[in-house]
């Protein structure tokens, strides 16, 4: 398989709404194996096609401890968020090294269509519940860091060119 490369905000490509899938075939399930390759390898938690420049409802969460428990969601819902919300320290891949507090419902049910192309429902909490809609937010052309003040954001934009620049003079 292959490693992606992740695109890194602010850019502009990361808020690309994604379309639905409308075939899982061959070409969606190599997508689906290059994605989890490169969440793996980041490591990460979970990836959203949208950070691969894919604008494709495709989503890959791994939030097991031995990273061996690979969720494929393509073309996920959400049908059901509970009113309660709870905070979790949150990063990204497309954000690298920046960590924050983000509120959300505290439990979701999403539905989705498998890497077989079949339908199913998944009610979660915890990790994978944030997880979850911190990926299905990149399909909608959403970063973490839009939940955060305009203050938080641009510092982290600012960070985030600077260091685009010094990778860049790196090569």
């Amino acid at each position: 398989m292959a490693l992606l490369p992740v695109l890194c905000y602010p850019d502009p490509r990361l808020h690309k709404v994604a379309k639905p899938v409308t075939q899982v075939d061959a070409r969606i399930k190599k997508i689906v194996a290059d994605m989890a390759d490169t969440m793996y390898d980041a490591p990460g938690v979970g990836l959203a096609a949208t950070q691969v420049d894919i604008h494709e409802q495709i989503v890959v969460i791994d939030v097991s401890e031995n990273q061996n428990e690979l969720m494929v969601f393509i073309n996920p819902e959400l049908i059901w968020a509970s009113p309660e919300k709870k905070a979790w320290r949150e990063g990204c891949l497309s954000v690298p090294e920046y960590y924050d507090e983000v509120e959300r419902p505290d439990h979701i049910r999403v539905k989705a269509l498998d890497i077989n192309g079949k339908e199913f429902e998944i009610e979660s909490d915890g990790l994978l519940s944030v997880c979850l809609q911190h990926e299905m937010d990149h399909l909608q052309g959403k970063v973490f860091v839009e939940y955060l003040s305009i203050l938080k954001r641009n510092r982290i934009s600012l960070k985030m060119k600077k260091r685009a620049k010094e990778l860049a003079g790196q090569r």
